[in-house]
C-alpha cells in the first residue's frame, strides 16, 4: 500500500493575522477541515484519487466563504459564472468547464465532462446545456448571493476595475456587509479568495487534482482565468505530480505553472518539493501572486505561494493540518 495523501486550497492573497478575528479563523479552519475529512473517508476506505479530488472540492464549493460554488464572485452583469478542471493522474484523462452559471457544484460537471464526453473543456451555453442534459443540481441566483459579494461587485464597477478576491481594500466592504445583517457582531475581515483545489494520492499511488473558482469581481467578455485550463492552473500525472493552483490567474496561464512543476520534476529531475518552489519562484518573477498545492506518488505534499497567507490543509495517516498565514 503506498502513501496516502490529501491537500486542499482556498485561496491565497492578502491573509493578515490583525485582520482576523479567532471566530473568523475558526470558521475558515473549519471549511478547510470538513473538506479534508470529506476527501479523506474516501482514501482510507480504499477509494480512488480522482473521486477523492471531487468530492473534496464539492465541499469547498458548498462553503460560503471561499470564491467557487455557493461563494462565488460576480460578473459586470451581476451574474455568477464558474469555472473548474479536473484530471486523473493515472491515465492523463480530464474534463473542465468554464463560465458556467447556476450550477451548483461546477466541479461535479468538470468530471462529466471528463467521463462522458470526448472532450476536455466546455464552456459557456453549450456547458450549461450538458449540465441540464447530465441532471446536475441547478440553483436559482439567489443561492449563489451573499452580501459581501455583491458590495464587492458594486465598489468595483464604481472604481472601474476587474479585481481579485483578495485585493486589501475589499476587507472594508465584508466587514460593513457582516455588520449591516448583525450589528452586534464582532468587526472582522473575512476575505473569500480566488479559488478552491485538491490534490491526492491513493492506496495505489495514483494521482489527481480539481480546481473550482468563481473567477474575478467585476470580470467582463466571458473572461476565463487558468483554473479550467489544463497545465495553467490544473495537472495531474502519476509519473510527476498532481497540482492545483491559486491566483491572479492570467499570469499562471503564462507561466503554465501547474504543468511547470511536473516538468521540473520530469526534465530537470528535482523532487516535488524543489520543483513547486521554483515554480513559485518564475511566477514571482513574471510578476505574479498566489500559490500552489502539489501531491506525488510517493505521498508527498508541497505547498509554495509568495503571498501573504493561502487557506491550506493536508491529511496523511488520518491526522489532518491546517494552515492560513504565511
Amino acid at each position: 500500500m503506498k502513501k496516502m495523501a490529501l491537500a486542499v486550497h482556498g485561496g491565497a492573497g492578502t491573509i493578515l493575522r490583525s485582520l482576523m478575528t479567532p471566530e473568523l479563523e475558526a470558521e475558515y479552519r473549519e471549511g478547510l477541515r470538513a473538506a479534508l475529512e470529506a476527501g479523506w473517508r474516501i482514501l482510507r476506505e480504499g477509494g480512488k484519487a480522482l473521486d477523492t479530488v471531487e468530492a473534496t472540492v464539492v465541499e469547498l464549493e458548498n462553503f460560503h466563504l471561499f470564491n467557487a460554488g455557493k461563494g462565488s464572485v460576480f460578473t459586470h452583469a451581476g451574474k455568477n459564472e464558474m469555472d473548474a478542471a479536473i484530471m486523473d493522474g493515472q491515465d492523463l484523462n480530464a474534463g473542465a468547464v468554464a463560465f458556467v452559471k447556476n450550477v451548483k457544484n461546477p466541479i461535479k460537471l468538470a468530471r462529466l465532462v471528463m467521463d462522458r464526453t470526448p472532450h476536455i473543456l466546455l464552456g459557456g451555453d453549450g456547458a450549461d446545456e450538458f449540465a441540464r442534459q447530465m441532471g446536475v443540481d441547478i440553483e436559482p441566483d439567489d443561492y449563489f448571493f451573499t452580501e459581501h459579494r455583491h458590495k464587492q461587485l458594486l465598489e468595483a464597477i464604481d472604481a472601474d476595475r476587474v479585481q481579485l478576491d483578495h485585493a486589501v481594500h475589499e476587507a472594508e466592504l465584508i466587514v460593513e456587509s457582516q455588520q449591516a445583517t448583525n450589528p452586534k457582531s464582532p468587526i472582522s475581515t473575512p476575505k473569500p479568495l480566488g479559488t478552491v483545489g485538491a490534490a491526492a494520492c491513493d492506496s495505489l499511488g495514483n494521482i489527481a487534482a480539481a480546481t473550482s473558482t468563481g473567477g474575478m469581481t467585476n470580470k467582463k467578455f466571458g473572461r476565463i482565468g487558468d483554473t479550467a485550463i489544463i497545465g495553467s492552473g490544473t495537472y495531474a500525472e502519476n509519473a510527476t505530480c498532481a497540482v492545483s493552483c491559486t491566483g491572479h490567474g492570467e499570469y499562471f496561464m503564462l507561466g503554465a505553472t501547474a504543468y511547470d512543476v511536473a516538468a521540473r520534476m520530469k526534465y530537470l529531475g528535482l523532487d516535488l518539493e524543489r520543483a513547486a518552489a521554483a515554480s513559485i519562484d518564475y511566477l514571482t518573477n513574471i510578476g505574479g501572486e498566489g500559490g500552489l498545492i502539489a501531491v506525488d506518488a510517493l505521498g508527498n505534499i508541497s505547498m509554495p505561494f509568495n503571498s501573504e497567507g493561502m487557506y491550506r490543509g493536508f491529511a496523511v495517516g488520518g491526522e489532518i493540518t491546517t494552515h492560513i498565514y504565511g
